[in-house]
């Protein structure tokens, strides 16, 4: 079976179709239009019927900014137009009211305006000759120039500029909002004139103002120079400070060398210690380990000798055992023998010790006796002394009289040369009594010490053996009566 072909007329149709459509692409490709950001595209149509009866020139009219539009072919047409800055530099020359010509030069940067109707009447003006916008903004300036100009004198120009721009542009903007257009910025660069009557002007202040100046400059100068001996002055104080801190940096650093240099012998010295020390202990550790040596030598030594003492004194204990045994086989043969001699002699030592007894008892009852006679005795001084302690205290006061009395003139015997004055011929008497009255005052210390009146046993002692000499006289015999005899 063949396959199915289309006849020519269906092969031509499809080729129409295709190249219509083809058509039909490029055209709409074609007709959208894209305004830049500085631009604007104005596109014409046919006009409108006007609305109410009233009649609008603009109709039939669409602007567009920076967006796509559509441009239906045939039926519509677009314009761009362009929406960039210009700078312009305007001159113009003119006579003030006070009648001194002068010359302004200003710059001034225009564009058309960015709404529609601003933009239609740029187009209706300038859109086949936009490079016409200069010249008509710069002629627009400069007669609005001439005519403000001509209402200010020379020092208000000069002195105040700003007012003359705002005046400037006020006077300018509603003509060139008729336009389509608008300043952006405008600056008064230069006033001049021909005739050096502004630099006159400026003579008299230009004088002033060096005068001033110069003052100014003195003052400068005289404040430059309190600021540079200030600061000299502050540089010497900031100096002085150094130097102290570099005094007291260098004493620091001094003390520091010299404690260090100190410090190195003192450190060497804790070293030499520490090494000592450590020298010491290392001697106790050999010390330590010499006596383990010699007490592990020795120990070893002496369990040798122990062992071989121990195997002597078995051998000697084996060889002692036998003469034992030999000696006991012999005394207890003798033994026997002397058994019976045993016998007597206990009996003869019993006998001995029964009157040793005897006799012992005796001797120990005349020892008891003795002892309870002694004892007697002392029990019977003890409470005689304890009666006459008083008696025997004073007995040994009187013996130690002579000695009291010798103290008392001591004081005398010391002296090797004695010269006595005397008006009276009573001086040797005065040193009697002296001596007498240092012996009076030993008395009184001795009673006042013990409460024994020494003069007082004198004179009891002298009185009693006077008594007992006159008791020890014999009595005189008396003639015995003759007995009367019994008769």
């Amino acid at each position: 079976m063949l396959p199915f072909l289309p006849d020519p007329f269906t092969i031509g149709l499809i080729a129409v179709v295709l190249i219509v459509l083809l058509i039909v692409f490029i055209v709409i490709v074609r007709g959208i239009k894209i305004a830049k950001p500085d631009e604007a595209i104005i596109v014409t149509s046919r006009r409108g019927r006007a609305r109410a009866g009233v009649q609008d020139e603009n109709l039939g009219q669409k602007v567009v900014f920076g967006s796509r539009v559509f441009v239906k072919p045939v039926v519509e047409a677009y314009f761009k137009l362009s929406l960039r800055s210009r700078q312009l530099n305007v001159q113009a020359v003119a006579q003030t009211r006070d009648a001194i010509t002068i010359r302004v030069n200003a710059v001034a940067v225009v564009k058309v305006g960015g709404s529609e109707p601003m933009v239609r009447a740029a187009a209706q003006r300038f859109l086949n000759q936009q490079d016409q916008i200069e010249s008509s903004t710069e002629e627009v300036l400069s007669g609005s120039i001439r005519s403000i100009v001509g209402q200010l004198t020379v020092t208000e120009i000069i002195t105040n500029r700003q007012a003359l721009q705002g005046q400037v542009l006020e006077a300018v903007g509603e003509s060139l909002d008729v336009q389509g257009l608008q300043i952006d910025t405008l600056q008064i660069k230069e006033i001049d004139d021909d005739n050096g009557y502004i630099k006159d002007l400026g003579r008299a202040e230009a004088a002033r103002a060096k005068q001033v100046a110069e003052i100014a400059e003195s003052e400068s100068r005289r404040a430059s120079e309190q600021a540079r001996i200030a600061a000299d002055q502050a540089v010497a104080e900031a100096q002085r400070e150094l130097d102290l801190r570099n005094a007291e940096i260098q004493k620091e650093t001094d003390k520091a060398r010299a404690e260090a240099a100190s410090a190195a012998p003192l450190a060497e010295a804790i070293a030499q210690q520490e090494v000592v020390a450590q020298q010491e202990i290392t001697a106790g550790k050999r010390v330590g380990l010499r006596k383990q040596e010699l007490d592990a030598e020795i120990r070893a030594k002496a369990d040798a000798d122990a062992y071989a003492l121990e195997k002597e004194a078995q051998a000697a204990a084996a060889a002692a055992v036998a003469t034992a045994n030999a000696d006991r086989d012999s005394r207890r043969s003798a033994a026997e023998a002397i058994e019976a001699e045993g016998i007597a002699e206990k009996n003869r030592r019993i006998a001995a010790a029964e009157a040793l007894q005897a006799e012992g008892e005796a001797e120990a009852g005349a020892i008891r006796a003795k002892g309870a006679a002694e004892a007697e005795s002392q029990r019977l001084q003890a409470e005689a002394l304890a009666e006459r302690s008083g008696e025997l205290l004073k007995q040994q006061i009187i013996a130690q009289l002579p000695d009291i009395v010798r103290a008392a003139s001591e004081p005398l015997s010391a002296i090797s040369n004695m010269t006595v004055i005397s008006s009276d011929g009573s001086g040797t008497a005065a040193i009697g009594q002296g001596v007498a009255s240092q012996l009076a005052t030993s008395t009184q210390i001795v009673r006042d010490i013990t409460g024994i009146d020494i003069a007082e046993i004198i004179n009891a002692r002298a009185t009693g053996e006077a008594i007992g000499d006159a008791i020890n006289q014999p009595a005189p015999r008396r003639t015995r009566a003759a007995k009367p005899t019994e008769s």
